[in-house]
Parts: C-alpha cells; sequence; structure tokens
C-alpha cells in the first residue's frame, strides 16, 4: 500500500517538568482520539508546552531530529535468554556507532493486531545518521545474528521532528525521561482526506498532551519517509511519565471523544502499542 495522501503536515514536541510517580502493572487500550485546534494555534502552543509562559517559550530556539521505530515479530518459542540477547544487542548499538542520541525499547505489553511484540525507539540528529545508521556494518550484524534469528520480521518507520533546543529536550537525558511508558502510533490517512481533515486531527493530537502536562514528559509526531514501509503515513512517539499517567489518558473522556469526530473520518488504518520503559544494556556488547 503506498502513502495514502500528499498532504503539508507538520511536526513539533512538547516536554514539561512535571512528573508523576509510576505504577507497577498495566493494560493496553486502544488509541481513541484528541481534541482539535488549527494549525495556527497549534504552533503557539507546541512552542509553549514547553515552558509555563507561553511568551518565553515561543522565542525559545527549536532543533529537528528524527525519529526511527523499529517493530519486530518475534518467534513464538523466543525464550527469555534470547529475548534478552537480542534486545541487549540493540540497546547497545547506541555505544558502537555514532547518530544515535537516545533510545528506548522493550516488550510490547498487549496483543495487537500487526502480532508486533517488540518495539525499538532511537533519535538521530539528521537523517544523514540514519542512512548511515542503516548501513552499518555493525548494525546489520546485530540483525543478522541477533534480531532476525530470533524474528518472523521486522518494520521500520522514520519522521522528522522538532523538538526543543536543549540538552535535556533532545538527547531524553534527566531524572523526567529515566523511567515511564513508551507509547507508539501509527496513522495512515485515507485517500480522499482532506489537507486541513489531516492537520485539524494531528493538532488535535497536540491540544490534548498540551493539557495533560502531569501525565506527559514529551511527544513528537511527522510524515513517514521510510520507503520500506508505507503501509503507515505518520508516526507518533509519546513519553508519558508513569503506568498511571498511561491508564487516565487513555481512558479520559476527551481523548475518546475527539477520536471519534476527528480520527475515524479520516484515518483508514492505525496501529498502536506501548512498553515499559526499562533499559536492559547495562555493558556494551
Amino acid at each position: 500500500m503506498g502513502f495514502a495522501m500528499q498532504c503539508s503536515t507538520y511536526a513539533y514536541s512538547i516536554c514539561v517538568p512535571r512528573r508523576l510517580t509510576p505504577t507497577l502493572s498495566f493494560q493496553a487500550y486502544k488509541w481513541n482520539g484528541f481534541k482539535t485546534q488549527s494549525e495556527n494555534q497549534m504552533r503557539l502552543l507546541c512552542a509553549a508546552g514547553d515552558n509555563q509562559s507561553s511568551n518565553l517559550a515561543s522565542q525559545r530556539k527549536r532543533r529537528k531530529v528524527v525519529e526511527h521505530i523499529c517493530l519486530l515479530n518475534a518467534k513464538e518459542d523466543l525464550s527469555e535468554e534470547e529475548e534478552n540477547d537480542m534486545l541487549d544487542y540493540l540497546y547497545t548499538t547506541q555505544y558502537q556507532m555514532g547518530g544515535i542520541i537516545a533510545i528506548s525499547l522493550g516488550r510490547i505489553s498487549a496483543q495487537n493486531g500487526d502480532q508486533y511484540t517488540h518495539a525499538v525507539y532511537m533519535r538521530f540528529q539528521r537523517k544523514e545518521n540514519l542512512e548511515k545508521f542503516y548501513e552499518n556494518s555493525f548494525y546489520l550484524k546485530v540483525l543478522k545474528d541477533h534480531v532476525m534469528t530470533y524474528c518472523h520480521e521486522l518494520m521500520n518507520v522514520d519522521y522528522e521532528s522538532e523538538v526543543d533546543d536543549d540538552m535535556l529536550s533532545i538527547f531524553r537525558k534527566g531524572e523526567e525521561f529515566g523511567h515511564g511508558v513508551e507509547f507508539v502510533l501509527l496513522l495512515s490517512f485515507n485517500a480522499g482526506a482532506l489537507d486541513n481533515q489531516v492537520e485539524h486531527a494531528l493538532a488535535s493530537l497536540a491540544t490534548v498532551m498540551l493539557e495533560s502536562p502531569s501525565l506527559i514528559v514529551q511527544f513528537t509526531q511527522g510524515l513517514n519517509f521510510n520507503p520500506s514501509s508505507k503501509e503507515y503515513t505518520h508516526g507518533v512517539v509519546i513519553r508519558f511519565r508513569s503506568v498511571e499517567a498511561f491508564e487516565i489518558f487513555i481512558r479520559s473522556q476527551e481523548y475518546k471523544n475527539v477520536w471519534i469526530s476527528k480520527f475515524q473520518p479520516v484515518v483508514q488504518k492505525s496501529l498502536s502499542l506501548h512498553f515499559l520503559v526499562d533499559p536492559v544494556g547495562t555493558e556494551i556488547m
């Protein structure tokens, strides 16, 4: 399936400083919806996401980043030792090559329609770094010997976005990013959807994020440019502060209502999944 449409979408992120205490168990829920907002309003709101003062935040510099999502479909008989080997090698690739500035990965917490079992998220400084990553001999060997040995298939989604131009936001460092839940949403919009409908739907996601500063650390979204995964046109990554924060957001009535009114009419296909953030790489492989 090719890209469903050509549209003038935009990318952005938010990062807020408050946090909740994480809980120990959770369940998965389907992605249901967001609130709406115009593009111009959202550009101002998103600039304010990293700062309580909109006047100051709108003047803050922004930095482009490239987000990489890799979804794995592991074999049914994968052992715990094999799983640890696969995740350890993937996690420690950041120490073996340049360009990777943030990473998280883990076992997907619940079943999904596409049968993916594990997810890897990486951030790169620019597209050139991502291109070198795909061609890196160490990474290719990791895929051959420690990933595809244990998996049926994988899918990659890549998109460009923006974050605040400060070290903690760019590199996802500090206490805020040390724990929580990583939420991944992949979307494909209907071929007949109008540009403004898509933009309103995506902007509404940012609105509900900005209205939940106690739940969310950072979020980015953008147009998928990976030619090998045209099944999905857009990608979204949201870091929730805790399992509790994730559950509160997913269960909110506002979230559900806006999905029905803004996303359901224009989305052809969606895939949502999440995993607990818990670094597994303890030594360089």
